[in-house]
């Protein structure tokens, strides 16, 4: 083995799926894309960190909600653009040509062009270290849409797609003992 400077081991390990989180500060609607996102536990929860350098993050205090929306990899170049632009002086869904479509839950609004969208609510702010952790709300996801296939960022401006799937579910049934 050879040995690897300890400030790039975040190329290593990727928790999700890059993702755009769209907002609603009260006038209009942003999107901003999110490359550090998990599941908390095997819960409709999620947590991902930003910052007040980022300006959604005005509109996720304020507002206290958010829609996870999640473009597959033929949005991929769409969803590195729109991280390259700041919400304070562009529309992002007029600049990149996406639409916005009414959540159920929240103000902020679904992406139809994304194959899935989950309605969240902020349930802690971590201001220490600039974390979220959402409450998912409602989620919806287009079966029809061909393209479902994720991509994650390794951290360095290099992407990696979700490939085949493999089933390994039968291995991971844990068999109880009778009556139990």
């Amino acid at each position: 083995m050879k040995k690897m400077p300890l400030e790039k081991v975040f190329t290593l390990i990727e928790p999700g799926p890059v993702t755009l989180i769209t907002t609603f500060d009260g006038r209009k609607n942003n999107i901003m894309t999110l490359s550090w996102i998990t599941v908390k536990e095997f819960t409709p929860e999620f947590v991902f960190i930003t910052g007040p350098w980022n300006h959604s993050y005005h509109a996720l205090v304020k507002s206290q909600e958010c829609v996870i929306s999640i473009p597959a990899v033929d949005l991929a170049e769409t969803a590195v653009r729109i991280g390259t632009y700041s919400g304070a002086d562009t529309d992002k869904f007029e600049k990149f040509g996406l639409t916005p479509v009414k959540a159920d839950c929240v103000e902020a609004p679904l992406i139809k062009e994304c194959f899935a969208n989950i309605e969240c609510r902020i349930t802690d702010h971590i201001k220490k270290h600039n974390i979220f952790v959402l409450e998912g709300l409602a989620a919806w996801i287009d079966e029809k849409r061909k393209e479902k296939r994720t991509f994650h960022a390794v951290g360095d401006g290099t992407f990696v797609t979700d490939g085949r799937k493999i089933n390994h579910r039968k291995l991971m049934i844990s068999k109880l003992p009778e009556g139990v």
